[in-house]
Parts: C-alpha cells; sequence; structure tokens
C-alpha cells in the first residue's frame, strides 16, 4: 500500500520542520511542480466554465467572523485572535465570509446571476496535534474554493453543474471517488436555526444527486453549521475515507450579510450561495493523488516529464540542448548523466518519469531513442516530433503517455 506521508518524503514532494510547527508542511521543488500543475489545471477549467477569479486576505476582523456565523458554530477549529491596532483579527478559517463582502461592494442586477466567483485561497484551521499527518490535516491549507451567487431559480442547475465539474477532475486526474454523501445536521450540533432553509436546501441536493444518477447515502451530523452539503468522498489505501470535494446551498449567509440583487420588477431580492470546491484544498488532492498513483503521476502531473539520458559524456551537450527544447516548448524536463551510474541504474532511478530519451552513438544529431514509463519502447524518432507528440498529450491531460497518432 501506498502511504503519501512516506512517498511523499521519498520523492522529495514535500516534508516537514519542527521549527515551522506541525501540522505545517512545506514544498519542495518537485511537489511544487505538481500543485502548480493542479492550480493550472483547475483555473483552467474554471474559467471555461464562466468563473471569475479573486484574491482576498488570510485574515479579517473578529466581528467579520461573528457576522458570518463562523465565531458562534465554529471558533473551536479558529485560531485565537489576534490584537491588531485596537482590534481583534483572524486567521481566516473559511474563504466564503470574504467572497460575500466582494459581492456585497457592488450593486449586482438579475441579469448579472448567476455570479461565479473563484479563488486559490489559503484558510487555516487549529487542529488538534493528535489529528494532524501528512498533508492530509493541516493547519494551513490552500483550498480551490468558489461561490455562486444565483437566484432561488438556478440554485439546482448551478449546484448540477459544479458536481458535474467535480466527477469531470476525478477523470483527469485518475482517481475515483469511494462514495457520495449527502450531509445533513444531526442532533446536538451547532447549526443554524432556520428547519424550512434546511429542507429546500436538501431537497436542492438530493435533486441534484438523483439527477446525477449517483448512489448516495445520507448521513446526519455532517452538514456544515450553515447548511447540507454533498460530500464526495476518497478512500486512502487502508480504506480511511476523507472529503475532497463538496457542494453547498447556502441561504444563511446571504440574509447575514445583506446580500441582494435587483429583480426584473425593480425591487431587491436575496441572492442564494452555492459553496463547491472542485478538488478541495490542494494539500489532501495531492496526498491522494500520490497514494492512487504511487508517484507514477499522469504525465501532465508528473514533477519531470522527459529525462534525459546521454549514453557517455560524449552525448552530455545534445542532452542538455534536448532539455531546453523541452523548456521552451512548455515541458519539464532533466538530464541525468554518465555521472550518475550506469545507464540501466539511471533508467531505474528515473523509473517514475513517464519518459526517458536515450542519447547515443546510435541515434542521429536530432533523434532519441524513446522509452515509455510503462515499458513501450517507440524506439528512434525525431525530437520535433517526439516533443509535438508530448506536448498533445500533455495538453489534452491524457490518462495513455502516447496519442493514438503515436
Amino acid at each position: 500500500m501506498h502511504d503519501h506521508r512516506r512517498l511523499g518524503r521519498e520523492l522529495d514532494l514535500f516534508d516537514t520542520d519542527p521549527l515551522m510547527g506541525a501540522g505545517l508542511p512545506y514544498w519542495l521543488p518537485d511537489g511544487a511542480a505538481v500543485r502548480h500543475a493542479l492550480e493550472e489545471y483547475v483555473r483552467d477549467t474554471e474559467r471555461r466554465a464562466g468563473y471569475r477569479h479573486v484574491y482576498s486576505p488570510v485574515l479579517g476582523k473578529r466581528e467579520l467572523y461573528e457576522m458570518s456565523g463562523h465565531w458562534s458554530h465554529y471558533s473551536d477549529d479558529m485560531f485565537p485572535p489576534m490584537d491588531l491596532g485596537g482590534e481583534q483579527v483572524v486567521l481566516r478559517p473559511s474563504l466564503c465570509p470574504h467572497h460575500a463582502l466582494v459581492y456585497r461592494s457592488r450593486a449586482h442586477s438579475y441579469r448579472e446571476l448567476p455570479l461565479r466567483m473563484a479563488e486559490l485561497g489559503a484558510m487555516y484551521r487549529s487542529e488538534p496535534s493528535g489529528v494532524l499527518g501528512g498533508l492530509t490535516r493541516v493547519r494551513a491549507i490552500q483550498l480551490n474554493d468558489a461561490h455562486i451567487f444565483c437566484t432561488p431559480d438556478q440554485v439546482a442547475e448551478e449546484a448540477d453543474a459544479a458536481l458535474g465539474l467535480i466527477r469531470r477532475a476525478y477523470e483527469v486526474m485518475g482517481v475515483r471517488a469511494a462514495r457520495f454523501r449527502l450531509s445533513l445536521p444531526g442532533p446536538g450540533g451547532k447549526y443554524v436555526a432556520d428547519p424550512e432553509l434546511w429542507r429546500r436546501s436538501a431537497a436542492v441536493l438530493r435533486e441534484v444527486l438523483d439527477r446525477a444518477e449517483v448512489a448516495y447515502e445520507a448521513v446526519e451530523g455532517e452538514a456544515a453549521f450553515y447548511g447540507p452539503k454533498i460530500d464526495v468522498q476518497v478512500a486512502d489505501p487502508a480504506g480511511r475515507e476523507s472529503t475532497l470535494s463538496t457542494v453547498q446551498v447556502d441561504f444563511h449567509q446571504p440574509e447575514r450579510f445583506g446580500l441582494h440583487y435587483t429583480g426584473p420588477d425593480g425591487a431587491k431580492h436575496r441572492p442564494v450561495m452555492v459553496h463547491r470546491s472542485v478538488i478541495g484544498s490542494l494539500e489532501r488532492a495531492v496526498a491522494h493523488l500520490i497514494e492512487v498513483h504511487g508517484g507514477a503521476f499522469p504525465a501532465w502531473l508528473a514533477p519531470t516529464q522527459l529525462v534525459a539520458l546521454p549514453v557517455s559524456d560524449a552525448e552530455a551537450e545534445r542532452a542538455a540542448a534536448l532539455v531546453r527544447r523541452c523548456l521552451d516548448e512548455g515541458l519539464r524536463a532533466q538530464v541525468a548523466g554518465p555521472e550518475q551510474g550506469t545507464l540501466a541504474a539511471r533508467v531505474r532511478a528515473h523509473r517514475l518519469v513517464p519518459y526517458q530519451a536515450v542519447i547515443g552513438p546510435k541515434e542521429g544529431a536530432d533523434e532519441i531513442s524513446l522509452r515509455l514509463r510503462d515499458g513501450r519502447r517507440p524506439g528512434t524518432r525525431q525530437v520535433g516530433e517526439v516533443l509535438s507528440r508530448l506536448r498533445r498529450v500533455v495538453d489534452a491531460r491524457a490518462a495513455d503517455l502516447l496519442d493514438e497518432a503515436a
């Protein structure tokens, strides 16, 4: 079984340091490359789906979270306030209050809705030390978050589209959902007291799940304090489940923040917020990808996509030139020269790299002998042809290492 905590360190993806603190991992260059590829994917996907990206600060006044309801329902999971110029500020535990303020800063007409606002933003949770582990439970979180402000008539369609984005992202990443869960309030929890809004929210999410024709189970006690949610669960090799992606319907915060839009009748109306996260936190997403793929990431995610293997020092300059061409093409590449061992040893050392380009005396001036991670050997090819094909595979975020034309 692949354990991301062990593999992540062995593959130089991430690490921790006691001086930084528990639950605060740092990303090494190869891990940062994986994370960056995920960020590019999700931003591109959201942009194509009509989302507009924003940036908001990681701090907010305590008053902000009192207004949103986080302080009364969620303060046990928040870091203590800091005194700043006579005011108390807090590291945010969630992005939604900030996005509500961004929406509120401008007047909106019904013609603008749905307004889809997205951010890859940092948030902080005061997790107990006993539950921290690797990248799956951390205290500093980079979340792929978005909030859709829409009319009541648009809620089901927007939630349905959000679930569709999640399912397509899982296909591209090569992961699968262990199950879909409709998370509802439970007895004794800290929830907003408005039974009618809970009923309406849950009905919308049931409609979305039924329309998607996915099996799901309703579980009490797992809802957010302000509303029910669809949780997309994934499982690690030991069978332990965690939530990676969510879709939530929220009638509560628009009311708390006094959000409105001008309807066709010229009157003010209350929008609904749909919260959704396609790949969840980047930390948990990368942890799951490490375990699913065992470090052999799809080509578009691989930290190094091509390794140049000169047979001897005589081919070193040709290998360096190949890497430069790869970088110019937007491919991540490096040279593993003879100083790192025999050719067989270098092939083994870089077995997780999708593409290996052997350059020896038998290859012409503009040729390489291509090997694939899965054991296929397309053989001697022109460099330009190879890079063009690899670029197509990476751009398409394809599961196969070579397109059919290869």
